[in-house]
């Protein structure tokens, strides 16, 4: 392999570039972004770049060491491979480019609403700044959707003076994701930072000066902002050959099926051992992480992505982390009453942790984290006691200068049964 081309110029893209590099790859390395920035952070674009407190995110990388020719402001417009020989032609809007290795890592597209009227969204650097100089003292900020983004974005434009309303369609924040036992208890958070909640709020369409809900109601606004969601950059595959549904289908090593093209990140649906399905995971732990084992598959190495899953937001003055997969939980334990001002929910199949959300916790985060990669059963009773350390409820095992845990759980445990355990986003 001579010639690879990397198309995407975000922090996967970046990763798998620096992975090849790392791993030996010598030849001829092109990375094709559609922005003309070189490759930045997002996640501080909802953060630090809306609050003003920064206007650069830039990824730091050597590009003379790292050799890698850059092209951006250049779209990938789509991909033929070669019949009968390794690699391919791809199409660009500056002009067809050949490879003889690939990663895609094109990423995702933020959803927009249905309607005419004006209306933000935040991917790039351009929509944050955009947004940032609407978010002005009393301005009424109509934000559409209380998932992680809209909760960031309320965030920033309450701490700027805005009038802030968010209209949700689901009957509590983060239901999707979280299920509506934890969603509701964020409910509090909106009214703390004076910002007004909708639940049941469907919007029909954005149109000038606000938006229409579909009971037929108007909600006024100076500015609307979508945050529901995005779709992986895929359609410019369209008759390359590949298995593409929701994003590119992957093995567990981001393997497509071409054995010389590989995809990561928010556009690779890649298939996990761990959870026996394959995850959709638009999330910056995944970009960061997984191309390590993309690089080692695009070279012909043993290599396999499974970790358990992590992401984080920070949000009305909370830094709110998960790890894990709950879909299989039966049970859900809250380490300190979840109307505290810090809490920690773990999710547990039979006596295995198999998730952990921790609010302001995060030292149950990282030790939860690592209980789940070693599908560690809890002593729940304990598990359940905020001032006991996680990694001192493990089951058989001694905690720091104690005998070793042992035996079933014990029936008078503390527990809360779930009524449904929802699935994060998959593909």
């Amino acid at each position: 392999m001579k010639n690879v081309i990397v198309v995407g110029g975000g922090l996967a893209g970046l990763r798998t570039a620096m992975a090849l590099r790392t791993q030996g790859y010598q030849g001829e390395l092109t990375l094709v972004g559609a922005e003309h920035h070189r490759p930045y952070d997002r996640p501080p674009l909802t953060k630090a770049v809306l609050a003003g407190e920064s206007d650069d995110t830039t990824l730091p990388a050597d590009w003379e060491r790292l050799r890698c020719g850059l092209r951006l402001g250049q779209r990938a417009r789509a991909l033929r491979f070669h019949d009968g020989r390794p690699g391919g032609v791809l199409e660009t809007t500056a002009g067809p480019l050949d490879f003889d290795g690939l990663v895609i890592a094109t990423g995702a597209t933020p959803i927009r609403l249905p309607g005419d009227g004006p209306q933000h969204v935040v991917r790039t650097l351009e929509d944050a700044r955009g947004l940032r100089a609407s978010l002005r003292p009393g301005a009424r900020v109509l934000i559409v959707g209380a998932g992680w983004i809209g909760a960031e974005v309320a965030t920033a434009a309450a701490e700027k003076g805005c009038r802030v309303t968010v209209l949700e369609a689901a009957a509590t924040p983060l239901a999707t994701v979280l299920g509506p036992e934890l969603g509701v208890l964020t409910v509090g958070w909106y009214a703390e930072a004076g910002v007004e909640l909708r639940l049941g709020a469907e919007v029909a369409s954005v149109d000038h000066g606000g938006v229409t809900l579909t009971d037929g109601r108007s909600v006024p606004a100076d500015v609307v902002v979508a945050g529901v969601g995005a779709r992986p950059e895929v359609d410019w595959l369209a008759g390359s050959g590949l298995d593409v549904q929701r994003g590119v289908v992957v093995d567990s090593a981001l393997r497509t099926t071409r054995a010389e093209a590989v995809a990561v990140g928010d556009c690779a649906a890649w298939w996990s051992e761990r959870y026996g399905r394959r995850l959709l995971v638009e999330h910056w732990e995944t970009a960061d992480k997984a191309p390590e084992a993309a690089a080692a598959a695009l070279l012909g190495r043993p290599a396999a992505y499974d970790p358990p899953l992590y992401f984080w937001s920070e949000q009305f003055g909370r830094t709110v982390q998960y790890a894990g997969h709950h879909s299989a939980a039966d049970q859900m334990v809250f380490r300190c009453a979840p109307d505290s001002s810090c809490w920690t929910a773990l999710w547990v199949n039979g006596n295995r942790l198999e998730a952990v959300l921790a609010v302001d916790r995060p030292r149950d985060l990282v030790q939860g984290r690592r209980l789940i990669a070693e599908s560690a059963e809890l002593d729940i009773r304990l598990a359940a006691d905020p001032q006991v350390p996680l990694r001192d409820v493990v089951l058989g095992r001694p905690p720091r200068g104690g005998r070793a845990r042992g035996g079933p759980q014990d029936p008078s445990a503390p527990r809360t049964s779930l009524i449904a355990v929802p699935d994060l986003p998959l593909a």
